[in-house]
């Protein structure tokens, strides 16, 4: 899955440009320029999407980037984290059950989901592949 999340950049009667996501209603964001605040829009979508994981939500999936629309893309570590934490929900799996197939504490796989934790992302493979996941990236020209 590519978190690609489609925003929706306006300006306000007092001339801030607002940046929300259809996709995930509680990001968003705004500032005194568009830059500042497509600038402020990545921490926005993982604040809020910190908050499904730490709410055992399901992440809502990112839908396509229409015409008006800018995609913002999440950061390596992120994505990886939210595919990890995804295949768990998809396979039932709890942080005790993937630590123990790991070999690890349940602390340890509670910072691979933490979206606020730095982990190695070689970790993040490893636990990937025992849930049947490859982790994979794209490198593109900047817009």
């Amino acid at each position: 899955m590519q978190y690609l999340y489609p925003a929706e950049i306006e300006q306000d009667e007092a001339g801030y440009w607002l940046v929300t996501f259809p996709d995930v209603p509680e990001a968003g964001t705004d500032a005194e320029t568009r830059e500042e605040a497509l600038a402020e829009a990545t921490d926005a979508l993982l604040a809020a999407l910190g908050g499904y994981v730490n709410q055992r939500r399901p992440v809502p999936a990112p839908s396509t980037v229409a015409q008006r629309q800018h995609g913002v893309a999440l950061p390596v570590l992120a994505s990886a984290k939210l595919a990890l934490y995804q295949a768990m929900r998809n396979q039932g799996i709890n942080n005790t059950q993937l630590a123990a197939r790991l070999g690890v504490s349940e602390t340890v796989v509670r910072r691979m989901i933490d979206l606020d934790h730095n982990t190695r992302i070689d970790h993040l493979e490893r636990a990937l592949a025992l849930l049947g996941k490859r982790l994979a990236t794209q490198v593109m020209d900047a817009a």
